[in-house]
């Protein structure tokens, strides 16, 4: 069996920087264990499957039922519900590299329905949105394996997406944020009962700067994964709670992981968020199976 492969950058104006996800183009299903196993070799925070849903779909042609195809996404330990970054990343494979002409894609996840349509030179996808909820202890063993003495200004919980929100303290500049040392062993131990599965830094922007509304890391252990680059995932909790507190629709957020990522944020009316951004295709292959 040959599966064409390829590696994007998602969340990027340019190679090696914002987010690679690796995604799989099938012809035919896979045996069920071939994609913890292509995702275990390709060893990056997310490996995504693009699949057919009817016999006929094609992945280049413009008719509707070459619109639509099913989409999951695993991590090197486990399947994940939801990945931003690597559905951008399927998005530019069939969009640049297939050369599907329909003006929007529509995957089928364990998600729901999620769109991708092309902006000029972005990528719009359409996820849904997630509420976040006030925690009762701002001290609690996460903040300190977290963020150590750092001031903490907010903490809330998603529990549609078991990840934990972090905000520290606005007299923070970002310097403090990207300079943050982590280790995934104190996340791992402070947290056990599988309430949490992602970890949200945030702070607010500086408009004196880049004009960037907030600032962000995120970190997910649990997964297999102890920093992931840029997150849309996690943008679809932030963009709920900054909108919130800035008391705006359209934003623009930064990821400030090593890589880095900028992320154009627009809350519809219909409860859910339009994440746009760019993609730069680095690697074309072959998986022989």
């Amino acid at each position: 069996m040959q599966i064409p492969i390829f590696t994007v950058d998602a969340f990027a104006n340019r190679p090696f920087s914002g987010n690679p996800a690796a995604v799989c183009l099938l012809e035919n299903d896979l045996d069920e264990d071939l994609h913890q196993k292509i995702a275990m070799e390709m060893n990056l925070s997310e490996t995504a499957f693009i699949r057919k849903l009817h016999p006929g779909d094609d992945f280049t042609r413009s008719e509707w039922f070459s619109s639509c195809f099913g989409l999951r996404w695993f991590t090197p330990t486990n399947e994940v519900p939801l990945c931003g970054h690597a559905t951008l990343a399927s998005a530019a494979v069939l969009f640049h590299t297939q050369k599907n002409t329909n003006s929007v894609l529509t995957f089928v996840t364990l998600s729901g329905e999620l769109k991708a349509r092309q902006v000029k030179d972005h990528i719009v996808l359409d996820l849904p949105l997630f509420t976040t909820y006030p925690q009762v202890s701002q001290n609690s063993i996460h903040n300190r394996a977290a963020v150590g003495d750092l001031i903490v200004q907010d903490l809330r919980y998603s529990p549609d997406t078991k990840k934990l929100l972090v905000r520290l303290s606005d007299t923070y500049e970002r310097s403090v944020l990207e300079e943050l040392k982590v280790s995934a062993q104190h996340f791992l131990s402070a947290e056990k009962t599988g309430k949490v599965k992602g970890l949200i830094l945030t702070l607010k922007g500086n408009s004196s700067g880049k004009g960037h509304d907030f600032y962000s890391r995120y970190f997910a252990p649990w997964n297999g994964v102890l920093e992931d680059p840029v997150c849309g995932s996690a943008h679809a909790v932030l963009s709920s709670y900054w909108s919130e507190q800035l008391g705006k629709k359209e934003m623009l957020a930064f990821q400030c992981s090593r890589r880095g990522g900028e992320l154009r944020v627009s809350l519809r009316t219909d409860g859910r968020v339009d994440l746009a951004g760019q993609t730069a295709v680095v690697l074309r292959g072959i998986l022989t199976l």
